[in-house]
């Protein structure tokens, strides 16, 4: 692959900057951190046990915003170089030395640690976690941006308050300190691992224990209040794992694994080795399984304990060896529990969504280190069901084997991968790594033929789209004449979301009182408007175990028939939804705006909605909160606070989308006034940015 001068300059001071390094072998790490959540602060130390490879003048870590007290190598104190982001030991070591090297240390990360709900009055929501994702471990832990710095890293953790704390490895031993200065919790790894793997989380938890069929303890943590959902949030995780490690063919290579939900994570999870921590809007009960559950996530995770934590891309351009492999394998699961029919509806769609993405010449190539998630992931995992279709089930599955066995616990470009997969299969690879890794392009026509020669359903789906197309004043009575024979609920469903607004209500009455829960949910998402001749057959769907259907069918029928708003808020009253509130947080709304519902409740109902706006509710609570808030015109000086208090919030996209709201909030006149009012209920962080603003 032919690269531009601006990778390969990259590249090159990527390669001097690392030679210093590859000096010295870092082999060992024992850290002891001290959190103090109220001053968001963590007092640590580190000890690492390096080999030095060659003769070398200095060595370093990366270590960001941290102050150091004192560095110790090999017992003797010793001076240091620090900018802010590096710290650099000049010493002139030699060929062969084994040595030691003690750094304490203060870390206040602004980002990396996050520190929730040790200030917001609400009892037992109190969090500490982390998020290292790439190369964000030098923000409270001095060690290396670089993944192919792989070490042994122990932690112990003293915390003065008796929540539960959980790290990467096995807990060997829990100790209470003396003077009641809290506990100190011991955490033994075995293996080694690139330092954007290593996480902590501490919490209010219970745990369940389960074992793999290969005998791996599996920790599934769950805050004391959410016992009812431990059963659907984890639901299959036994599946997920025997069936992963059947599938791999490689044996899970950490001692342990654990999960742990919590509040505000920055994405869907995260796969700190032998540690994985996850947003808490996955811990659900059986109603919102239907529509939201964490076997996806679960999966994806788990199998990043392979892809990425046992063998480790060597930079960015080879992401898809991650992220590819981690999607592919979660849908593979997926397939495994819900069968052949879930995944191939499930790979058209993320093909449907590749196709959008990629028009208009705004495809990325997998081998393009910038790409996007979409790329890495969808597109990546559609790359590995290709490529296993071309090389062979058996060859795939031995050649990712030996791939596996033979870089575990080291680093990995897409060359290696190549390489095995040609050797057991004897195929030259050459076409599809032009067509899937470097072709910014997303080749929609060949995927849409392979998903029609493996599976009925979707090669029925794409004869009649094609049939309607060309007589669409047919499209009832071609879709009535294939209906009796189709047996998919996939099928169904995308056809009644394609063609629901666009036929008679007898057929999408008779749809709805015959088919299962999401065709009949696709009737409701269909609908812009309730025909009356549906009016009681959309009501029966207030009763469906869906809240998507729940949510939508309340929104329509309280739109379309004002008559009963009145029946349709009690008949939903106290239904909180998913875990971010989505119904109560519209029910509450439409109870306001329906000037004859109980009006001498609707202070009550106001203050409760503003009150989701605050800080101790997740962010996509708030952010419907907020957006309710601004369509009724209900922002008072509180909501206000809260929204500006959102504007600094860690979650980006949450934080962009507060930011947004606030500004056309300001755009109305007298509303700079209203805000310039609440400056002394702000920080001065607070303060700073609506300045700036």
């Amino acid at each position: 692959m032919k690269l531009s001068p601006v990778v390969v300059f990259f590249l090159f001071v990527q390669f001097l900057s690392s030679q210093v390094q590859d000096k010295v072998d870092f082999v060992h790490a024992k850290v002891l951190i001290e959190p103090t959540p109220s001053e968001n602060r963590i007092n640590g130390s580190v000890t690492y046990q390096f080999d030095v490879i060659e003769d070398v003048g200095s060595i370093y870590l990366d270590a960001v915003d941290l102050e150091f007290s004192s560095v110790f190598l090999d017992q003797t104190k010793i001076d240091f170089d620090y900018n802010g982001r590096k710290i650099t030991i000049k010493k002139k070591l030699e060929k062969g030395g084994n040595h030691m090297l003690k750094l304490d240390y203060v870390a206040k990360p602004k980002q990396t640690v996050y520190f929730l709900g040790w200030d917001d009055g609400v009892r037992n929501n109190e969090q500490v976690w982390t998020q290292g994702q790439g190369k964000y471990t030098s923000h409270w832990l001095p060690s290396f941006d670089d993944m192919t710095e792989k070490v042994e890293f122990d932690l112990d953790i003293v915390l003065e308050q008796d929540y539960t704390v959980i790290a990467n490895g096995k807990l060997v031993k829990k100790d209470t300190l003396s003077d009641s200065k809290g506990y100190l919790w011991h955490f033994d790894m075995e293996k080694p691992m690139s330092s954007y793997l290593v996480g902590f989380a501490i919490g209010d938890y219970n745990k369940k224990v389960i074992e793999s069929s290969s005998r791996i303890p599996m920790e599934l943590y769950y805050e004391p209040t959410d016992f009812t959902k431990v059963e659907p949030t984890y639901r299959y995780t036994k599946h997920i794992f025997d069936f992963l490690e059947k599938e791999i063919g490689v044996a899970y290579p950490w001692q342990n694994y654990k999960q742990i939900p919590v509040q505000d994570f920055l994405y869907a999870g995260m796969e700190n080795t032998s540690c994985t921590i996850f947003s808490n809007q996955y811990v659900i009960d059986s109603t919102a399984f239907v529509d939201k559950n964490y076997v996806n996530v679960n999966a994806h995770e788990l199998a990043h304990q392979w892809f990425g934590n046992l063998v480790t891309e060597t930079s960015s351009e080879h992401h898809w060896l991650h992220e590819g492999f981690a999607t592919f394998y979660a849908y593979l699961a997926e397939k495994d529990i819900f069968g052949d029919d879930y995944y191939y509806w499930q790979l058209l769609e993320t093909a449907n969504a590749l196709q959008r993405f990629s028009g208009d010449d705004g495809g990325e190539a997998l081998r393009n280190p910038n790409a996007g998630s979409l790329t890495f992931y969808e597109k990546g995992a559609w790359a590995l069901v290709l490529l296993r279709d071309r090389v062979g089930e058996e060859a795939f599955k031995k050649g990712i084997q030996n791939y596996l066995n033979k870089y575990a616990f080291k680093n990995v470009t897409i060359p290696n991968l190549i390489e095995e997969l040609e050797m057991v299969s004897n195929t030259n690879l050459d076409d599809f790594e032009k067509l899937w890794l470097e072709n910014p392009e997303f080749p929609y026509d060949q995927v849409v033929a392979f998903l029609e020669e493996k599976n009925v359903s979707i090669k029925t789906y794409f004869e009649l789209k094609n049939k309607i197309a060309k007589q669409p004043e047919k499209t009832e009575s071609i879709l009535k004449r294939a209906w009796k024979r189709i047996k998919s609920n996939q099928l169904k469903e995308n056809l009644v979301l394609d063609y629901g607004d666009k036929v008679s209500t007898d057929f999408l009455g008779d749809i709805i009182k015959s088919e299962g829960l999401k065709v009949r949910q696709a009737i409701i998402l269909s609908q812009n408007k309730i025909p009356d001749e549906l009016q009681t057959d959309i009501e029966g769907l207030l009763k469906d175990k869906s809240y998507t259907t729940l949510e939508a069918a309340l929104y329509r029928l309280w739109t379309d028939f004002p008559q009963n708003r009145s029946k349709y808020l009690n008949e939903t009253d106290g239904i909180m939804g998913f875990p971010n509130k989505n119904i109560r947080l519209l029910w509450l709304t439409l109870a306001l705006v329906s000037p004859e519902y109980n009006p001498d409740s609707k202070a009550l109902y106001f203050d409760e909605l503003s009150g989701y706006t605050g800080s101790e509710h997740h962010f996509e609570t708030r952010l419907i909160a907020f957006q309710y808030l601004k369509s009724i015109g209900g922002f008072t000086d509180t909501v206000l606070k809260n929204l500006v208090e959102a504007c600094s919030h860690h979650v980006w996209h949450f934080k962009k989308s507060a930011r947004e709201i606030l500004s056309d909030f300001l755009q109305s006149e007298g509303n700079t006034a209203r805000i310039k009012s609440i400056y002394p209920l702000l920080s001065q962080q607070e303060k700073q940015y609506l300045e700036k603003l």
